[in-house]
């Protein structure tokens, strides 16, 4: 899990394909009788463990399939369709309208078992880089788990998130794995077998402090914060200003169903008038996102290329850890914004933070 650094900055915000029916009886699956949504690993399904790349994937995702009734299952794999790919928020389930709920089969409605197979598939898509991807997940899981201690009727738990194939996952055609719930939206879209679209990929987090929460010490977005911190501490005092926005910016302008929001008007300063250094900040800024999910790498070379386009821009403070602080990374491609929200569960604010590819969201369909 995430080795955790206590810093003032930490404490100030305190598919069916050809591989069908991949499952195996001697699967390492945990004991249902003791495990729970937030608890429960991923299974090592035997099956699939030779595999690599897309193949393993579906694999995993038929593999999952097969452990699902067929209420369960008609209610995981859908259709591809651009009205199921829109619903993903930064809200819980319980208080979305009726026609922007998620979509797919929630956690609580699931066995330990079942719930261990679509882990296996989760971590799998998304990366298991250090600090990123699974692990990120996996503790924005436990915030949630976290908060329901605090408000048990506010919608908050790991069995609130749901999963769902937007199409049927296979080497040919295009699905969606599409994972959510409060502060999370994992979106991978691939077509013919290469990952084509990892966004929007949303991630916020209540407690956003040092916590612990099933054994384990949890701050997911911390290296988030540190990186998005340094672009900032680098900037001289002309940058700084150019680099402020005006007005002020205090909320996320591309969150959920603003797919059109992204403005076509930069702002801020632009990265070519930045020194390597400098630059070499926003990349890590970036990386910080993109390596959320297993095949980060054409994402990254994309950004690497257009840096010189890019630009930074803030509202608020530079140490990112006030209510209304706001910073965004606006490229040709990449779109990244953190924003410091109110308190809502907690007393301190919290995180609310988008990646999009304005070019490769929804798989640039």
């Amino acid at each position: 899990m995430k080795k955790i650094i206590f810093s003032p900055i930490a404490a100030a915000i305190i598919l069916a394909g050809s591989l069908a029916g991949c499952s195996s009886g001697t699967d390492v699956v945990p004991d249902t009788a003791t495990a729970n949504n937030g608890t429960t690993p991923p299974a090592e399904v035997t099956a699939c463990t030779s595999l690599t790349g897309i193949q393993k994937i579906l694999c995993l995702a038929n593999a999952f399939k097969s452990q699902l009734d067929a209420s369960q299952l008609a209610a995981v794999q859908l259709t591809y369709n651009k009205t199921d790919a829109v619903k993903w928020s930064n809200f819980p389930q319980s208080l979305l309208s009726a026609a922007n709920k998620r979509v797919g089969l929630n956690f609580g409605s699931m066995t330990a078992t079942q719930i261990s197979y679509a882990k296996a598939l989760l971590k799998e898509a998304a990366s298991t880089t250090t600090n990123e991807g699974w692990q990120e997940i996996e503790q924005i899981l436990n915030a949630d788990d976290y908060l329901k201690t605090v408000n048990a009727n506010g919608g908050y738990g790991s069995e609130n998130y749901y999963i769902a194939f937007l199409g049927t996952p296979a080497a040919t055609g295009t699905f969606e794995i599409q994972f959510g719930g409060h502060h999370l939206a994992f979106a991978n879209t691939y077509k013919d077998g290469v990952l084509v679209g990892a966004t929007p990929s949303f991630r916020g987090i209540e407690p956003t402090g040092v916590f612990t929460f099933n054994g384990t010490t949890n701050q997911p977005l911390d290296q988030e914060l540190s990186a998005l911190v340094a672009i900032l501490n680098s900037l001289s005092a002309t940058e700084l200003t150019t680099a402020r926005l005006s007005p002020a910016v205090t909320d996320l302008v591309a969150g959920p169903q603003k797919d059109s929001s992204v403005p076509a008007a930069y702002a801020g300063v632009k990265c070519s008038n930045l020194t390597t250094a400098q630059k070499e900040l926003v990349m890590k800024a970036i990386k910080t996102y993109v390596e959320d999910v297993a095949d980060y790498a054409t994402f990254a070379a994309a950004y690497e290329s257009e840096i010189n386009d890019t630009y930074i821009s803030y509202s608020g403070n530079t140490s990112l850890s006030i209510r209304g602080d706001y910073i965004r990374i606006h490229g040709p491609s990449v779109w990244i914004e953190w924003a410091v929200q109110p308190p809502v569960a907690l007393s301190q604010p919290h995180i609310h933070s988008v990646w999009r590819d304005r070019r490769k969201d929804y798989g640039g369909n």
